[in-house]
């Protein structure tokens, strides 16, 4: 039987975050994470991970306390659910979903959802596959979509300042949150890029959940806008958001 392990208040600071655990440079968006973490857990946040040295885990939250724009009556958000590398076609994606189903039913809850797109995108969870275990779209907004799991007849949907998907400045804009430990360096690079060309940049830290369930857009941990648009969910490096002004 493969081994698991929750993060909780007692080992959060001897584990690793599967997502970042090869990279140093990313050391300072691990501990923000983890700040971020010890915060959630009291909520009933879960990070289960497979007890190995790769990235295999899944991560979630009860929906009232979730930052995401998502609101439902007693629901699972998924945040992120990640099997890479060779730990990939094994199961192991099959077996956290599997025990989230199992917690969200043990909690009485009514379902479980994650926000997902029409198309793939980085950074949300791929549609086919929580298709396949019985997720449907309840909601969409352009190409994203909200997939649920229902236990009974009610359904989560998207709150209704993330349909607007525009803000009022025109500057380079972005949202985002500690929930992801690669956030912190490329806020870095985006800083450096701004000043070597002198563009203004506006960055909305998402700290608080009023704050994350009435952002305007689509949001997981990471938002980007430019000339009052939404542009996308994708982190951004130099290489990348010197692609928006070309």
């Amino acid at each position: 039987m493969n081994e698991y392990i929750n993060i909780t208040l007692e080992n959060i600071e001897k584990e690793h975050l599967c997502c970042a655990i090869s990279d140093k440079k990313h050391q300072d968006g691990v501990n923000a994470k983890k700040e971020w973490l010890k915060e959630r857990i009291k909520e009933g946040h879960v990070f289960r991970k497979l007890n190995v040295q790769g990235k295999v885990f899944i991560e979630y939250s009860p929906l009232e306390k979730a930052f995401v724009p998502v609101e439902g009556d007693h629901y699972l958000y998924i945040y992120c659910l990640w099997v890479a590398g060779s730990f990939k076609g094994n199961g192991y994606g099959k077996e956290l979903l599997e025990y989230v189903i199992e917690n969200a039913k043990r909690q009485g809850k009514n379902g479980i959802c994650v926000i997902s797109s029409k198309k793939k995108k980085p950074f949300l969870g791929e549609k086919d596959f929580y298709i396949k275990y019985g997720f449907k779209v309840v909601d969409t907004i352009g190409d994203y979509e909200l997939l649920a799991l229902p236990f009974h007849s009610k359904i989560p949907q998207f709150c209704s300042e993330a349909r607007k998907m525009e803000i009022d400045s025109k500057d380079l804009t972005i949202y985002y949150s500690f929930e992801c430990p690669f956030v912190i360096n490329s806020i870095k690079e985006i800083e450096e890029y701004g000043k070597e060309n002198h563009i203004k940049i506006n960055f909305y830290k998402v700290d608080t959940l009023e704050k994350a369930k009435n952002v305007p857009c689509i949001f997981n941990n990471w938002a980007v806008f430019k000339d009052g648009k939404f542009v996308n969910n994708t982190l951004l490096n130099k290489n990348s958001i010197a692609k928006l002004y070309q």
